[in-house]
């Protein structure tokens, strides 16, 4: 029997994640998938980010009814199960004949043939096994978290040292839900247009610039003119907010610039400066020429820890390379990825990064470091050390100070700052505020060394 389009694109955007490093996000966005119709993209893109999401609920069930265990099975195979098991335990509009029969047929699509009798023993038992329960209440225990939210148990109980179990609730049950774009404008026409294509928005919860796109499919605003033309862009609030942390300046570096999102905030902020946006890989430099189209803006393909760059800059942003572990909601793939010694490993990079922006900075100027993760290891732990090793010039600047400035240009549509501190540093945990969760911290160099 044939296929449909949605679950063969599905199915080879999972097995990629399950055997190389990709991420979800990029898979979803390519021209391939945007040659589906709408409803097989929206399919693709609900069993995708669906399978992600609830993997070891999943696979829980599959183990119980299957008779081999699971690390025994190929990645296909398993995949096939996945992508089945998903659509019968928590999609009620799928017929459970098409789940099963076309996850047999993605066996033998990918070659297992002899899986196949198998694979559908296996989803036959899952059909009689009923719906997957999500439990509206239960005992908020690390175990209990872990198990109803789909997260490792590691990071959970990490988590919980970090921040309480009230929060890390709040957490993995926004990491589960679906996330509402936030766009960024780069010109003021750009909303008005939006609203006359028919794209619903609503107000941001932290900038008064940004919107969140409601009640559409992302595909409905990227088949636009405003977006294909670059006067609009999804990107996280939170990120945003970190970029605006950057300031004003004459002479700007973004070290670790790609994608190229907070580096369009600079620009559009700091039109007379000349900005530097350094990045390591070639095809994400490419990438980064091609979304920040700022004239003031110079791509160089360069490793942060060797820029060929001469002079200071007075504003330097080091957004580095992170676990993501707060971008879970919109990368669940990463929380199965990530392991406690990815975390060492990513530290000592950070800390070597850091070091070097700072010896870029110019007498009186501003370095911003931030990234999109939860763990102490990749933020306080990189900045205090970092700072340990440096000239007393050198110091550590309340965030809180520069959140003032932005409320009161205007900027940050928030009475009550506090939530976004955390000691001197900016703090956004998923769950509890509007957005991903970023750390950002403000080093300052005296202008007397």
């Amino acid at each position: 029997m044939p296929i449909s389009p949605a679950r063969i694109a599905a199915f080879d955007i999972l097995v990629r994640l399950e055997t190389q490093d990709a991420y979800a996000g990029e898979l979803l966005h390519t021209s391939v998938i945007d040659r589906l119709s709408s409803p097989d993209r929206g399919l693709t893109t609900e069993i995708v980010m669906g399978v992600l999401r609830w993997r070891s609920r999943l696979d829980d069930r599959i183990a119980k009814a299957s008779s081999r265990p699971l690390a025994k099975l190929d990645a296909e195979v398993l995949t096939a199960l996945r992508i089945a098991a998903y659509q019968l335990s928590l999609l009620t509009r799928i017929p459970a004949s098409a789940a099963i029969n076309e996850s047999v047929e993605l066996v033998k699509r990918a070659r297992k043939t002899s899986a196949a009798p198998f694979t559908n023993a296996v989803l036959r038992k899952l059909v009689s096994a009923g719906a997957m329960p999500i439990a509206a209440e239960f005992d908020a225990t690390v175990a209990n978290i872990a198990h109803e939210y789909a997260h490792p148990e590691w990071l959970v109980e990490r988590w919980t040292r970090q921040f309480g179990i009230e929060t890390v609730f709040q957490i993995c049950r926004q990491d589960q839900s679906e996330p509402a774009p936030s766009l960024r404008f780069e010109d003021a026409g750009a909303e008005a247009e939006l609203k006359a294509d028919g794209i619903n928005l609503s107000p941001g919860g932290i900038l008064t610039s940004a919107r969140m796109l409601l009640g559409c499919d992302v595909s409905d605003l990227t088949r636009t003119a405003a977006f294909r033309e670059g006067r609009v862009a999804i990107q996280d609030e939170g990120s945003q907010l970190v970029a605006l942390l950057v300031g004003h300046g004459s002479r700007i570096l973004d070290c670790c610039a790609a994608p190229g999102g907070k580096t369009a905030v600079l620009a559009a902020r700091n039109p007379a400066a000349e900005i530097i946006a350094a990045e390591l890989h070639s095809h994400r430099a490419d990438l980064l020429r091609k979304r920040v189209r700022a004239a003031n803006v110079k791509v160089i393909q360069a490793d942060a820890l060797q820029l060929p760059v001469e002079g200071n800059f007075d504003r330097i942003l080091a957004d580095v390379p992170c676990s993501g572990t707060g971008t879970l909601a919109r990368n669940p793939e990463i929380k199965w990825r990530v392991t406690p010694e990815d975390l060492d490993d990513l530290h000592n990079k950070q800390v070597a990064i850091l070091r070097a922006a700072l010896g870029h900075l110019a007498p009186g100027g501003r370095a911003i470091y931030s990234t999109c993760s939860l763990e102490r290891e990749e933020n306080e732990s990189v900045v205090l050390e970092v700072l340990a090793q440096q000239p007393a010039q050198f110091r550590l600047r309340h965030v809180g100070d520069e959140l003032q400035g932005l409320q009161a240009s205007g900027d940050l549509d928030r009475e009550d700052l506090d939530p976004l501190v955390s000691g001197k540093y900016l703090r956004t945990i998923p769950g509890i505020h509007p957005c991903d969760g970023f750390f950002a911290a403000i080093i300052e160099r005296s202008d007397q060394d």
